[in-house]
This record gives structure tokens, sequence and C-alpha cells, in this order.
């Protein structure tokens, strides 16, 4: 399948599959809410998606993940945060997350961004640079649970926020 993968920018033509797909990626989630597709057009409409990805596999989008603007402390410093990331439940456990993740990294790279953040399982998240930083927090989430990729030696200190209409999905 991995021959069958491609990765590219969202476009006007898929913001439904994309809402579609994120309903049934968290709809038996643990973890989340069922309301991800709600934050994800939301964010959209705000012009917060910084980085929009889907992945298809025969033209077909099968996932999609998601970045938008964070700030440390109040202040935006090209810091963004990782949410979510999304993939169709009949292609998970195939690699496509994490193939949308490292495009994703990629990406913010790209766009000069000097680090990311997330919360998620750091046994997961780790295998992609990412680890636990006692400089940023995340209040309201275990700090075992915050997970941090700086893209260069500095890291900043402070308290993280993501855009206002994470706390209201969250």
């Amino acid at each position: 399948m991995a021959d069958r993968l491609s990765i590219r920018s969202e476009k006007p033509a898929d913001i439904d599959r994309i809402t579609q797909l994120v309903e049934a990626a968290f709809k038996d989630h643990p973890y989340g809410n069922a309301k991800e597709q709600l934050l994800v057009s939301e964010l959209r409409d705000d012009n917060a998606l910084s980085i929009s990805l889907v992945a298809e596999v025969d033209e077909n989008i099968v996932g999609h993940i998601a970045f938008s603007r964070i700030t440390i402390d109040e202040a935006f410093d090209s810091w963004y945060g990782l949410a979510p990331v999304s993939v169709d439940p009949e292609f998970q456990n195939r690699g496509i997350g994490s193939k949308l993740i490292e495009h994703g990294l990629t990406e913010l790279r790209n766009i000069g961004a000097k680090g990311c953040v997330l919360v998620g399982e750091p046994r997961y998240y780790k295998r992609f640079g990412f680890k636990q930083q006692a400089k940023l927090f995340y209040e309201g989430v275990p700090k075992e649970y915050f997970l941090v990729q700086s893209f260069s030696k500095e890291i900043p200190e402070g308290e993280v926020k993501y855009h206002p209409l994470f706390s209201k999905y969250g």
C-alpha cells in the first residue's frame, strides 16, 4: 500500500470527506470526545489551520492531520500544535498516521517553525522525536502526555495554549 499512498495539502473539495473521516476515526476512540471533526471544521473556518494534510490511497482520502499555532506565555514564537491526526478505521495500523506525522513535521520545518507540541501517548510519539519537556506545560494535561519536539537547540519556557477552540471541544 505504501506505493499507493500520497500526502498533500487539503483542498476545498476535501472538506466534507475530512469531516466524515475525523468523525469516524474518533467515534470509538477511548480518549476522543466525538467532537474532533467540529474542532477541525471550526479551526478551518477561523483560518487557524496552519497546515492541513490529507493522505490518499488510490485517490481516496483515508487520513488527515492538522497543525495550528500555539502560544507560549501568551506569545506566538513559531511553535505549533499537532491535533488531531485521524485515519479511517479501515486503514488504521498500516502506517498512514506515521506518514502523516512525518510529512507534517517536515512541512512545519519548511515554514520555519521552531517546534511542535502535542497531547498523546508517549510510547507512540517518541519515535517521531517528541518527548516530555519540563520547561513547557499545558494546563490540565498530565505532564507525561504533553510532548514537545524542538527543531533547534532552544526550548522556550512557559505555559502553552492552543487556539481557544480547543477549550470549547476539549
